[in-house]
C-alpha cells in the first residue's frame, strides 16, 4: 500500500515576509507628539488640552509623552523653538531668491515674507509665545526668539550699509525699529482680518525702506 504524504512547502522558494520595525524612530514619535499638541492647542486652547488628549491623538502611551516632556510647559517651549526655526527658515528662503548684492531687494523680501508668514501663523504664534512667557516667566528683554530674528535682519542691514545701500549709524536701533514696525502693523492687519496680504506686505516693505532713506 502506498502512503501519500502531504506536499512539503518549498522553503528555498518561499519569500520571507518583510520585517517591520516594532517601534517608530524617536524623532518620528516626537514629531507626532508635537503635531498632535499643536493641533489640539489651536482647536481647544492650551488650558483645555490635557496630556491624555495629546497622547490619544498621537497614538502613544502617556509614558512616551513624559519621556520627552516633564509637562505641557516644556512642550510649549519646544513648540515655540520649532515655530521660530520655521519662521526664520521661511524668511531665509525668501531672501535667498535675491541676488547676493541686491540689498534693497533682500530687505524687501525679508519684510514681505515676515508679514506673510506672521499673517499665516499668528494663532500658533500667540499660543506658544503668550502661554510660554506667562507660565515660565521669560524676560521680554532677554528673548532668544526675538533676538534670533533681529540677528537675521541685522545681517541684511549691515550688509547693505557696508555696500553703501543706506546709512546705518545705529544698526541695532534700525533693526529694532523695523522689527517692531513690521510686527506692529501686521498685528493691526490681523485685527482687521486682512484677506490678501501681498499688496499690504509690499507697502510695509516700502515704508521700511523709506525709514532707511531709500
Amino acid at each position: 500500500m502506498t502512503i501519500s504524504r502531504p506536499a512539503m512547502p518549498d522553503t528555498a522558494a518561499a519569500t520571507p515576509a518583510p520585517v517591520r520595525p516594532r517601534t517608530k524612530p524617536a524623532e518620528v514619535r516626537l514629531d507626532e507628539l508635537m503635531a498632535a499638541a499643536e493641533r489640539l492647542f489651536l482647536d481647544k486652547g492650551v488650558e483645555a488640552t490635557t496630556v491624555s488628549d495629546i497622547t490619544t491623538l498621537a497614538g502613544v502611551a502617556k509614558g512616551t509623552f513624559y519621556h520627552y516632556f516633564p509637562s505641557k510647559h516644556e512642550m510649549l517651549a519646544a513648540l515655540a523653538a520649532r515655530y521660530t526655526e520655521r519662521f526664520l527658515a521661511s524668511l531665509e528662503a525668501a531672501v535667498a531668491l535675491c541676488m547676493p548684492h541686491d540689498w534693497e531687494g533682500r530687505l524687501r523680501a525679508w519684510v514681505q515674507a515676515n508679514v506673510a508668514t506672521y499673517l499665516d501663523t499668528w494663532r500658533l504664534h500667540d499660543i506658544v509665545y503668550t502661554h510660554q512667557r506667562r507660565s515660565i516667566g521669560i524676560d521680554p528683554v532677554d528673548n532668544p526668539d526675538k533676538n534670533a530674528i533681529l540677528v537675521q535682519l541685522g545681517a541684511i542691514l549691515a550688509g547693505g550699509a557696508a555696500a553703501g545701500a543706506w546709512p546705518l549709524p545705529q544698526p541695532r536701533l534700525a533693526a529694532l525699529m523695523i522689527y517692531s514696525a513690521v510686527h506692529g502693523v501686521t498685528d493691526d492687519a490681523i485685527a482687521a482680518q486682512l484677506q490678501d496680504s501681498s499688496a499690504f506686505a509690499a507697502d510695509v516693505a516700502d515704508a521700511c525702506l523709506r525709514m532707511l532713506g531709500r
